[in-house]
């Protein structure tokens, strides 16, 4: 076990077929397990998936599952950073598969264990890829699940839950001891499913330009709203028109607002009065 690779192995075997369960029919899907490890889980979705793509980065775990699975055809390692792997690229051929019968057999289901230190940062690489996957479940620290969850008003809810909630449909399915693994953690550990369907036609907002505005929205957490929004460039004139247009305090704060209220406030703000 490296530490600054974040590796605590899943030993509950329990906990290791409900998360292969959660995956739903892989008769004809295409699976890609983030970080497989030792194997646990990898063992159970090679009998299930049509394909199955194991991006594993520490060599020594690589070289192991090499030698146990190569010998299957549809197994396929992938040795590098997952933050480098382009899933776009890796569902390309399976968009051309005449076989494919069904909409998401087209498009990727993922899961994986991920390190805590860069949950965020791989929640956002597969959102950047959104488009070739289908589902998502994934085992990440408690707290990352509590704020992914969370809904508006309450004291998780931020730019994460926005972010992830904007791009798919999230449930929490259990939380796990660190008992459950080798060697535990010293936290508890929540398994998650993503099931992607981003909302930006719905919401009638353009995807980079929203987000970043949400950005300018969470910047400063104790902030109001209106005050970050007059932080990020916006005149106070033309975000207190906003809000009122849409029934919004000015004293709100950003994690009081759904999906909805913001897309109504980003649509009424003039983007000539922000400098960003």
């Amino acid at each position: 076990m490296k530490a600054k690779l974040g590796q605590n192995f899943l030993v509950d075997a329990q906990a290791q077929r409900a998360i292969a369960d959660a995956l739903g029919d892989l008769s004809d899907q295409a699976v890609v397990e983030i970080g497989p490890g030792k194997a646990a889980i990898t063992q159970i979705l090679v009998k299930k998936a049509r394909q199955l793509f194991a991006i594993e980065l520490d060599h020594s775990l690589a070289t192991a599952l090499r030698v146990q699975f190569s010998h299957l055809q549809n197994f396929h390692l992938i040795e590098r950073d997952v933050l480098a792997v382009d899933f776009t690229e890796l569902a390309l051929p399976l968009t051309n598969d005449a076989i494919s019968k069904s909409p998401a057999s087209y498009k990727l289901a993922i899961v994986g264990n991920l390190p805590y230190y860069i949950t965020s940062d791989i929640l956002l690489h597969l959102f950047v890829h959104h488009a070739v996957i289908d589902r998502a479940v994934l085992m990440v620290q408690r707290e990352v699940a509590d704020r992914i969850v969370a809904e508006p008003g309450t004291r998780d809810y931020g730019m994460l839950s926005a972010t992830c909630q904007l791009y798919a449909r999230v449930e929490r399915l259990f939380t796990l001891p660190p008992a459950a693994f080798s060697p535990p953690p010293q936290v508890h550990s929540s398994v998650i499913r993503l099931s992607f369907a981003p909302r930006f036609q719905e919401l009638e907002v353009e995807p980079d330009a929203f987000i970043a505005y949400l950005r300018q929205c969470f910047a400063h957490k104790r902030k109001t709203l209106a005050n970050n929004l007059r932080a990020a460039g916006h005149s106070a004139e033309s975000t207190i028109t906003a809000l009122n247009r849409v029934s919004v305090s000015s004293q709100a704060r950003a994690e009081t607002l759904t999906l909805e209220q913001q897309a109504k406030v980003f649509q009424s703000l003039d983007p000539r009065a922000s400098s960003q």
